[in-house]
């Protein structure tokens, strides 16, 4: 078995000037709220490469893929951490490895007094939740199996996405693939943070089928939905193809008994909606240029998509028939802390290829206002534009009311377009929540800068996936899963409800998952952050 102890990373000497001369900033980049200075470089794809962080943070391991689970589904082959071994295969580095599951979003909970890590899983012969118990010393004892089998007691799709809804006291768990296996799925968990009803995952057919990943809750109950399916290749790069939905329950304490999913419509200029047959016919539309133009803003309206509890019904083709517009695979969102979820901000990865010459083709993060998280109307502007440096953005948290961290899954393609390997980023929103011009004239204008907190490595076993592994398991590390929390399973505790405060308060916790080849899921410590001081 891997050793894996704390990992200190960073540069010493001339960092500081090092990232002024790569950003034209100082070392004032390390502002007020995360303790930050940029790291200059990410690493180049070339064999394998350490994790670099920024010099005030380190980080320690908390699990990894090759990690018996304590009440394993042998059966069914799950077994490990990161591996299914249905068909008997070893674990690593061989033609005939393991299928690597590939451990996804954290889900970070107190319960029963206890420190939990839950995630799904997004690869492999079928879907699992598992969950870390960060209180065990022993790693032999650390991960549970939580879930693989829905209510019949069959497999269900891999997941991609994870949130804790604690309106009805459940993971929502989402599956990234067309209708009919996309969707969403329920598991409970009691007061102890174990599994209610034999971990049966109940799939919610109100809220749609399509290829979901971000999940999250508003304080109003309604469940925020980011999808993720490509569009079709077109001159110059590929079509629009995703939306960015809306749950509003019947009950918010019981999804079962359905309600209306809404799809995110953005009006043009002269107040038409964007549709995707426009986009899908025309990838060039000087609309989707303008739209990830920095100080651009444009109105919005979410239509009602479909209502009842039906079936799982077709989400993304209810939405392009309602007239809702698609973006170039958004991914993940979370709401911005102390705007009382007024403000919802989602990554767009883009088209993840240095070829693609249509606009929008590296994507960005955008910022959804509202006057609250039911208005049926709001504004979308780009809060931070991507380039071909800084680009396949994916999982997103905040890590305080300004500081938003936002990590790439550029994928082994792009990595070898830019020779560079995924990194995740600050982006410095500055003050003025809550007021999209005063934001924005605060920076005078200008788009904040990404400055680079991690620059993720190849581990040896992703190094030989990529290099000659075979074609189920991916290739380069990618970077998911970060999560910032205290862990508060209360309607309190939804993710924008606090200021977070990973500095100051041990209570709060920061993780992420360094995903394919050893799948080592990681607790970030930034300056100010003491080991022994946790609740």
């Amino acid at each position: 078995m891997k050793t894996h102890t704390t990992l200190k990373v960073g540069l010493v000497g001339t960092l500081a000037a090092a990232a002024a001369f790569a950003l034209g900033g100082s070392a004032a980049d390390a502002h007020d709220g995360l303790p930050v200075v940029n790291v200059p470089h990410a690493n180049p794809r070339f064999g394998i490469q350490n994790n670099v962080l920024t010099p005030s943070a380190t980080q320690t391991s908390v699990a990894w893929g090759n990690l018996p689970l304590t009440n394993p589904d042998a059966a069914n082959g799950v077994t490990h951490y990161g591996y299914n071994t249905l068909d008997g295969a070893p674990l690593t580095q061989t033609k005939d490895e393991a299928h690597k599951t590939e451990p996804d979003k954290n889900v970070y909970l107190v319960l029963g007094g206890k420190h939990y890590l839950y995630q799904g899983h997004e690869i492999g012969p079928r879907g699992y939740v598992t969950r870390i118990n960060l209180d065990e010393t022993d790693p032999l004892k650390r991960v549970t199996l939580i879930s693989d089998t829905d209510t019949a007691g069959a497999a269900y799709p891999t997941i991609d996405g994870i949130t804790w809804n604690p309106f009805t006291k459940q993971l929502l768990l989402t599956a990234e693939s067309g209708s009919p296996r996309g969707g969403v799925w329920a598991v409970g968990l009691d007061a102890n943070g174990d599994a209610v009803d034999g971990g049966k995952a109940t799939r919610l057919p109100a809220l749609g089928s399509g290829g979901y990943e971000g999940i999250q809750n508003d304080s109003d109950g309604n469940v925020w939905i980011v999808e993720d399916i490509g569009g079709k290749g077109a001159s110059g790069g590929k079509v629009p193809n995703s939306f960015v939905y809306r749950f509003v329950p019947t009950d918010k304490t019981d999804l079962t008994k359905g309600g209306s999913l809404q799809a995110l419509q953005i009006q043009r200029r002269d107040g038409s909606p964007a549709t995707t047959s426009q986009l899908q016919a025309n990838p060039a539309d000087s609309f989707i240029g303008e739209l990830h133009t920095y100080g651009t803003s444009f109105a919005t309206k979410w239509v009602t998509i479909h209502t009842g509890t039906t079936e799982a019904f077709d989400a993304t083709a209810a939405a392009k028939a309602a007239n809702a517009t698609p973006l170039k695979r958004p991914e993940n969102g979370v709401f911005r802390p102390g705007t009382g979820f007024k403000e919802f901000y989602f990554t767009e990865t883009g088209d993840t290829s240095t070829s693609s010459t249509l606009p929008g083709a590296y994507g960005g993060v955008f910022r959804i206002s509202q006057a609250g998280p039911s208005a049926d109307t709001g504004r979308i502007s780009i809060a931070a534009v991507g380039d071909k440096e800084h680009t396949g953005f994916d999982n997103i948290a905040f890590a305080t009311a300004d500081d938003l961290l936002v990590v790439e899954d550029a994928g082994d393609g792009l990595h070898a377009q830019r020779d560079a390997l995924d990194s995740g980023y600050v982006f410095h929103l500055g003050k003025g929540r809550g007021e999209e011009k005063r934001s924005d004239a605060a920076r005078g204008g200008q788009a904040p800068r990404p400055v680079r907190f991690l620059a993720e490595g190849r581990d040896a076993s992703a190094t030989f996936d990529a290099m000659s592994g075979p074609s189920y398991n991916d290739g380069d590390n990618e970077i998911t899963g970060i999560h910032v929390s205290d862990g508060d399973p209360t309607v309190g505790g939804l993710l924008g409800a606090k200021l977070p405060q990973p500095t100051t308060n041990p209570a709060w916790r920061t993780f992420w998952t360094q995903q394919h080849g050893d799948n080592t899921t990681w607790e970030i410590r930034w300056n100010g952050s003491r080991t022994g001081e946790r609740d």
